[in-house]
């Protein structure tokens, strides 16, 4: 039996005509008649799996959405992009292009992930981010205090990083682990080490 079905309601979205989607049995936290967001054809989104397309957000062109991936808010997801895994876009992210986003990784806010980019793991892309291409985003798994993940990615005004719950700029986080590690301690020198290869990695 298939998850969901396109419904009459229809959006505009840069001239093609999108259907929202109605479930047609419960999976994971969705239930059988909930209404989802919007999709060009039932081919943008898997009738397998816990994947859904929420709220207002919107797939279309040949933009794939499955596993247990999630896609909210009024975000957009289109071109050839495919989000699949346990990855989440949300807010008012934009993911088009050839891009990939997988794993665990989170695109959220204002983020824009375009081109041939590739945000898999549990890299998390948020704020201004400007991912077009693999060379635009690096991440660093298992550090800092928590074991947790350090993403660092070009924005419209220089580094972006995400670590945790904060957001900010690569100034700003060092400023943060000064003043919460100091530099001198194990963890400070570690993240002043990953934040120096992101920039050798970002800047041009």
């Amino acid at each position: 039996m298939k998850k969901f079905e396109r419904t009459a309601e229809t959006a505009n979205h840069f001239g093609d005509t999108l259907y929202r989607i109605k479930a047609l049995k419960d999976f994971g936290n969705v239930k059988a008649g909930d209404l989802g967001g919007f999709v060009s054809t039932e081919s943008n989104l898997s009738q397998d799996g816990l994947s859904w397309v929420s709220g207002n957000a919107r797939v279309s062109g040949n933009a794939w959405v499955s596993g247990n991936a999630r896609v909210s808010g009024n975000a957009w997801v289109s071109g050839n992009a495919w989000v699949s895994g346990n990855a989440w876009v949300s807010g008012d992210a934009r993911v088009s292009g050839n891009a990939w986003v997988s794993g665990n990784a989170w695109v959220s806010g204002n983020a824009r992930v375009s081109g041939n980019a590739w945000v898999s793991g549990d890299a998390w892309v948020s704020g201004d981010a400007r991912v077009e291409s693999v060379d635009d985003i690096v991440w660093f798994t298992n550090v800092g205090s928590e074991n947790g993940t350090l993403t660092a990615y070009k924005a419209e005004n220089g580094i972006l990083v995400t670590r945790g719950c904060f957001l900010g700029s690569d100034v700003d986080f060092l400023e943060e682990v000064a003043a919460r590690h100091g530099m001198d301690s194990k963890i400070g020198r570690e993240y002043r080490l990953l934040i120096d290869v992101a920039r050798s990695r970002l800047q041009d």
